[in-house]
């Protein structure tokens, strides 16, 4: 079984950064499609990036590209979401997945963009 921990969110300024990390637990994180997905209060979950399993291929939603950054350490089992030039309109939690079929989730953690 995997288990997934998010780190990293807080309170941040519009216009601020913040970097959200996953941690996993297990030896198949590096054999996954990794995801970040957010939903942000009285919406529906979106997708908010994806990664391949060993980094080579990467997807962003429309609304973050050019601002997010997904990325993964394999040897570590670990991922990351590089979030610059913050918005109100991200404010969500924050989830990140395993899997093409989104089998494991993590507890998600809060963002909050805000002056």
């Amino acid at each position: 079984q995997v288990q997934l921990v998010e780190s990293g969110g807080g309170l941040v300024q519009p216009g601020g950064s913040l970097r959200l990390s996953c941690a996993a637990s297990g030896s198949i994180f590096r054999l996954l499609v990794m995801g970040w997905y957010r939903q942000a209060p009285g919406k529906q979950r979106e997708l908010v990036a994806r990664i391949s399993n060993y980094g080579g291929s990467t997807n962003y939603a429309d609304s973050v590209k050019g601002r997010f950054t997904i990325s993964r350490d394999n040897a570590n089992n670990t991922g990351y979401l590089q979030m610059t030039s913050l918005k109100p309109e991200d404010t969500a939690v924050y989830y990140c997945t395993l899997g093409a079929a989104n089998n494991y989730w993590g507890q998600g953690t809060q963002v909050t963009v805000s002056s």
